[in-house]
Parts: C-alpha cells; structure tokens; sequence
C-alpha cells in the first residue's frame, strides 16, 4: 500500500537475520541517516529481533545507492526507486533520498513470517509515485490534536509513502497556532489548546526527514469565528464573540472592505510565512454564507460602488488582496474550490473538496487559467 508501479515476485526467501546493517554508496546525508536508524527500529520492534549489534556479526545488509538529495520536497521531484531481493541480498536504487525512503517503507510492508522464523520474499519493484502531491489533512481545530498526535500522523504517512500533510489551523471551534504577532488570537481562541511554535519547528523538522511537506491552512474569509474573540472589529457584523462548541458552518466572516483587515492580515500571515517554509500557503475560502456581508450597510455600499454583483465578486476581491500579501511574502496562495467562483490570478492553484463537480466549476470559470487539483 500503495501497490507498487511495476512488481515481479520470484521464488525463494531471504531470512533476516541480525543485525540487518545498511551499506551506503553515493549520496547520504542527515535525511538518510535519521532513515536507516527509524527503519531499523521499526524492524527490530515488529520482528523482535536485536539489530544493532557488533558489525563482526553475519547478518543481512541493505545495500543503498542514492545519486542525489531531493530538491526541497517540490512537486515533480524524483521519487522512484528500484528494490531487488534475492540470494545476494537486499539493493535499493534510488535517484533521491526521497525515493529511497519510500523503498524503505516497501521493505518494512514486505517483512513476513513462517515456522523457520521472518523473511523477505525474493522479488523484483520499480516503483514511482502516480500522484507528485499525496496529502492527509489533520484538522486539529474542532477536534485538537497536539504535537505527539501529529507526530504519530507522520510516521503513518512516512509508512505509506504520503508527502504532504496539511494542517488546518484556525476554525470556529478553535485558533490552533501561537501568534508572537498577535498572542492574544491563540491566548483568546484556543481555550488553551494549540500548537506552539515550537511545536511546529518540531513538526517540520521531522515530517523533513520522512521527506513529508507541511502545508498551514488558515481558513478566510468564513469559518473565522475564533479570530473575531480577541478581534471583534474585523468581523462583518458588530458583538461579542465566543469560540463555538457546536460542528455547522457559522455566520462570523470577515469584512473585506475594511483596510484595517489586510493591514492585520499582512502582519499575521507574514509571520506564519516565515515559520513554515513550503512554497504554498492555503487560506480555505470554503463555505462563506455570506450573511453578515447582505446584512451590512456599509458592506453593500461598497459592493454597488464597485461594481460588484454579488458575494462571489466580493469574495474575489478579498482573494485577490490575499494573493498580493502572500506573494510579498514569497508564498503561492491555495484554497478550496469556492475561491474559484470569482476572477483570480492564474498562479493560484484550487483544491476541490466538494469532488469532480467543484473541480469542472473551477475549471470553467472565470478562473479557468487557474491550475487546479482534487484531493
């Protein structure tokens, strides 16, 4: 799982026997290294066998060739391998590290036992990725899930060679980040739950050696309820503002014809910019009923001198703010498919949640130069 590109299975077995030691050519670095530790764990746990001992032992060797370290995680890199079991042994050939990570997990999945004891069957895979972006979205807002959670997800990606995990992080039922920024957004919306930052510095260093992106997903303008707790005067509609406790989507959404929003907006995203690294950030635009925006005077007077028809224009315009602050941050702007019901630049890529339909609205759009995908 997932089944590899091309496997040919042949007759034989070849018994693991400790210590199981790894034989490096080529490329290895600290990616590499932090692997064969993990994966040796995982092996030793699983087989019950002790294998880290002496290298005077006889035992079974991995033998490793890797040309290259993967160029950032970026979508289009190489991820293929090529793993060969039989008499002589165990070779893995990969282009990348990230290739032979994955081959590594194809070993681990191939570990059986018989009377005589664990093995490997003798067998032949050249495999490489159908998909460059294979994601798990963890929505540690209306359910949180600290650190050790998330950590445990990445080993589970790792193991079935997903590459993007994708954390949304603030939500109605809950602001899921520290902010050094504006602490009051997580000190006032979280109930005290969230993830530090460094929380996250932890996450990224170790989804990086499992050679897994992380993608922070901050949802705009709707599902906003708890930014409006500690800053109610960005919000479409006047009041007090509680974190809700109850699962639907809700009326809070921002004003986008406020100034002050994307001057506070700015600040924030700038500084989520420069904790997570990965190219892409995701501000949601999913969902916005736009009830507050129809019962606002203001908010109205703006969409006619506009010129806009409706709250998918506005929407769009709020988008389109959006994408000039993330790319002054250096940040590709990527949302749900909602965002594409209006005029967007075409660097923007959209993720359909809503299936096939979203992804055939998206593309016949207005912004049908967007480059668009379905998760």
């Amino acid at each position: 799982m997932p089944w590899p590109s091309d496997h040919a299975a042949q007759e034989g077995r070849l018994r693991v026997q400790a210590p199981v030691q790894v034989a490096w050519s080529g490329f290895h670095d600290a990616r590499l290294h932090a692997a064969e530790r993990r994966w040796l764990v995982r092996m030793g746990d699983r087989t019950g066998l002790t294998l880290f001992e002496p290298d005077s032992l006889p035992g079974t060797t991995i033998a490793v060739a890797v040309d290259r370290k993967g160029d950032h995680l970026q979508v289009g890199e190489d991820e293929s391998y090529a793993l060969t079991i039989g008499e002589a042994g165990i070779r893995i050939q990969a282009p990348t590290d990230l290739g032979a990570l994955h081959a590594f997990a194809t070993l681990y999945q191939l570990l059986q036992r018989d009377e005589q004891g664990w093995y490997l069957p003798h067998v032949s895979i050249t495999d490489a990725p159908r998909f460059p972006w294979r994601g798990l979205l963890l929505d540690v807002c209306r359910h949180f899930m600290p650190r050790e959670v998330v950590l445990r997800e990445l080993d589970g990606l790792e193991l079935v060679k997903m590459n993007v995990l994708h954390l949304h992080l603030t939500e109605d039922q809950g602001f899921r980040i520290e902010s050094n920024v504006f602490p009051e957004l997580h000190e006032q919306g979280s109930e005290g739950q969230y993830l530090s930052q460094e929380d996250i510095r932890v996450i990224l260093r170790e989804a990086d050696l499992r050679g897994i992106r992380v993608i922070p997903e901050f949802d705009l303008p709707g599902h906003a309820t708890s930014w409006f707790v500690s800053h109610p005067e960005l919000a479409s509609a006047p009041g007090t503002y509680q974190v809700e406790t109850r699962f639907g989507v809700f009326d809070p959404t921002f004003d986008p014809t406020k100034e002050e929003t994307y001057t506070f907006l700015d600040a924030f995203l700038g500084e989520m910019a420069a904790l997570f690294p990965d190219p892409y950030l995701h501000i949601g635009g999913d969902e916005n009923n736009g009830k507050q925006w129809d019962a606002n005077p203001a908010i109205q007077a703006f969409m006619k001198k506009q010129g806009m028809a409706d709250n998918h224009a506005l929407q769009a315009h709020f988008n389109q703010r959006l994408h000039a602050i993330l790319k002054k941050h250096g940040k590709r702007m990527i949302g749900w498919d909602e965002i594409g019901e209006g005029e967007l630049p075409d660097d923007i890529t959209i993720q359909s949640w809503r299936g096939k339909e979203g992804l055939v609205r998206a593309g016949t759009s207005t912004c049908a130069r967007a480059r668009s995908t379905t998760t």
